[in-house]
């Protein structure tokens, strides 16, 4: 009898089958119904009864057997539905050109393959084709990803090619060679601003220290003691916070935690360093007294909108510039975040990153439009309005759907924000104050004001209420005053002033 049930995965319901063959060994098989999970249920249901019911475990053969180039054709076929088109084109044509083309001239079946085979495979490809470092990385997404469907339908127990790094021929490649090598590859897997990130504290900040310090250190020889020294060095000389450090060492423990996976090293170091202390942040922010000034300053000022929707709405910088006409409800009063922009440095030059996504899910949130704001909007839109017709042909158009635009349809930036207010606050007398410290002004008048720590959290979007109370809670001293105020009578002698 052919067991069944339906598993969510990546938004589209997957059909599990299970059965237990001749020798009483539990088998199994995923398939994809292609149906997305909102609103299909009963169709996911009926599809599963009917392949339950036509489904013959007699007709599967050993798929642990097979050999690797025929596995890719499976795999390609079963997750055509659920990968994104230009995703599936990549994979395919590395298979059709280059992979299963090797893997037939050196066959090899699934249950078989090994760390070896891969390190031959790319050897090949380095040797005879002269491959890139970056194409032998988008080969070995492929054979990875592939893999892991494999592991994930049980036919093999662990994924061979996760101990593979094939930018690296072996483990005398020197400590920075390989922190670059490692970037290259995270290029191709994580978020373009997160790998910014990367970036600029690997390649402008940590090999310029080991290439300086230890320029013949290799990648088997790192201690603790050189993550160690790096540390205290950029504390000391440089001035960073220990909040900087912690960025970095994620860095450098996660590269050299790939590094121990794929077996180049017989540890991780950076397990064994001891990371400074990091004190709690505590936020600068204005009263309403000075945000009302802030607000005659900006007066006409490009920066007004952004400055009045940080301090009233509690909006990131990236939120901010992301807005776009399509969150605003002029007929049910709401604004709903929903789009970001972000800046990132990739390969030496400055990005917009558009998204139509939130820092997190909680970010996503939906806002009352309150009559004032309204009306700000309303103008802005009637200028742009105004400003498309002046200009013709000469206004951008590539910003349209964005709300906050120059006189040319030009996004604003978000760095402009980050240095223009800071600088305009500066040149008018107004004590120091960042942009982001806007959000914690808005904060912290929702706190006076007695707002309860929960709806401020979903007011400026935190993703745990732990967040909320551990920035924003010392900010209104009124409610310590109050604390004190609340059990002052039982001090000795207040009884007799306060009969």
């Amino acid at each position: 009898m052919v067991a069944g049930h339906l598993r969510e995965q990546n938004g589209v319901y997957q059909i599990i089958l299970s059965w237990r063959d001749i020798d009483g060994k539990r088998k199994g098989k995923q398939i994809s119904t292609g149906l997305p999970v909102k609103g299909n249920k009963k169709r996911a249901e009926q599809m599963l009864l009917q392949i339950r019911a036509e489904f013959d475990p007699q007709s599967i053969v050993n798929n642990a057997d097979m050999p690797f180039g025929q596995f890719l054709q499976i795999w390609l076929k079963d997750k055509a539905t659920m990968m994104n088109p230009d995703l599936y084109a990549n994979h395919a044509y590395n298979i059709k050109t280059t992979i299963g083309v090797y893997f037939e001239e050196h066959p090899v079946s699934l249950k078989n393959l090994s760390v070896a085979d891969f390190d031959d495979f790319y050897e090949y490809e380095r040797m005879e084709n002269k491959a890139s470092t970056k194409s032998l990385l988008k080969l070995h997404e492929t054979v990875v990803t592939s893999l892991a469907y494999a592991v994930e339908q049980g036919w093999i127990r662990e994924n061979p090619a996760e101990r593979v790094n094939p930018c690296v021929k072996d483990s005398q490649i020197l400590f920075t060679a390989f922190l670059q090598n490692w970037l290259k590859m995270m290029k191709t897997t994580v978020k373009l601003t997160t790998y910014s990130s990367y970036a600029q504290g690997i390649n402008k900040k940590i090999v310029p220290y080991f290439n300086e310090h230890y320029p013949s250190l290799r990648l088997t020889e790192v201690t603790a003691q050189h993550i160690q020294e790096y540390y205290t060095h950029e504390m000391l000389d440089n001035g960073l916070t220990a909040n900087t450090i912690k960025h970095r060492h994620a860095n450098i423990r996660k590269a050299l935690q790939y590094a121990y996976t794929i077996d180049l090293i017989p540890g991780n170091p950076a397990a064994k360093v001891e990371l400074p202390k990091i004190e709690q942040y505590v936020g600068t922010y204005y009263n309403a007294a000075q945000l009302d000034q802030m607000f005659k300053i900006f007066k006409g000022d490009p920066a007004e909108f952004g400055v009045i929707t940080a301090a009233f709405y509690g909006l990131r910088r990236s939120e901010i510039v992301g807005l776009k006409w399509d969150a605003i409800d002029f007929e049910r009063k709401t604004i709903t975040i929903r789009h970001t922009v972000t800046e990132a440095i990739v390969d030496g030059k400055m990005r917009l990153v558009k998204a139509d996504s939130t820092k997190t899910k909680s970010s996503f949130r939906t806002l009352p439009l309150v009559a004032p704001f309204e009306q700000i909007l309303l103008r802005m839109k009637a200028e742009q309005e105004k400003n498309r017709k002046l200009c013709g042909n000469c206004y951008c158009q590539d910003y349209l759907e964005y709300i906050y635009v120059n006189e040319i349809g030009e996004l604003v930036k978000p760095g402009y924000l980050t240095s223009h207010v800071p600088a305009v606050l500066k040149k008018n007398g107004m004590p120091k104050l960042r942009f982001h410290d806007l959000r914690h002004s808005c904060a912290s008048l929702l706190f006076a004001q007695g707002v309860p720590l929960k709806e401020i959290q979903a007011w400026l979007g935190h993703s745990t209420i732990g967040t909320t109370a551990n920035i924003y809670t010392h900010l209104d001293e009124n409610s310590k005053i109050n604390s004190a105020n609340a059990i002052i009578s039982i001090l000795p002698g207040q009884k007799e002033k306060h009969p």
